[in-house]
């Protein structure tokens, strides 16, 4: 037959196993615990600086956008201004070379206008 003193011996190292298997689990979980902490920090570390440069690189398009459109609204009034300066010696001109004919086409815009103001 099997003694007390064996079945106790037995438990005991069954005992003894269980915990150091129990250790190994815990330690096995902190080690994991520690590799995915690493992970996701390397994770965000990488999807700051992605996001900072994207960001920086959204700042500069826009600047350049901004810088290309007052280039452009700049050359835009400057077109304006020389047709507006063209026009007006045009209508210069005409009225020097033709002022009866001038003064009549004013008279008769004016009453065109007075006719439909009227409407």
């Amino acid at each position: 037959m099997v003694s007390t003193d064996s079945l106790t011996r037995q438990a005991g190292e069954s005992y003894d196993r269980l915990e150091k298997d129990v250790t190994s689990v815990k330690n096995d979980i902190a080690a994991l615990t520690e590799q995915i902490t690493d992970a996701l920090n390397k994770f965000a570390g990488a999807a700051k600086g992605r996001a900072r440069h994207g960001y920086k690189q959204a700042r500069a398009n826009v600047d350049s956008t901004v810088d290309d459109i007052s280039e452009r609204s700049g050359a835009m009034m400057d077109a304006a201004q020389d047709a507006v300066g063209s026009i007006e010696e045009t209508l210069e001109d005409v009225i020097t070379q033709r002022p009866l004919v001038t003064v009549g086409l004013a008279l008769g815009l004016g009453f065109l206008i007075g006719l439909t103001w009227r409407r």
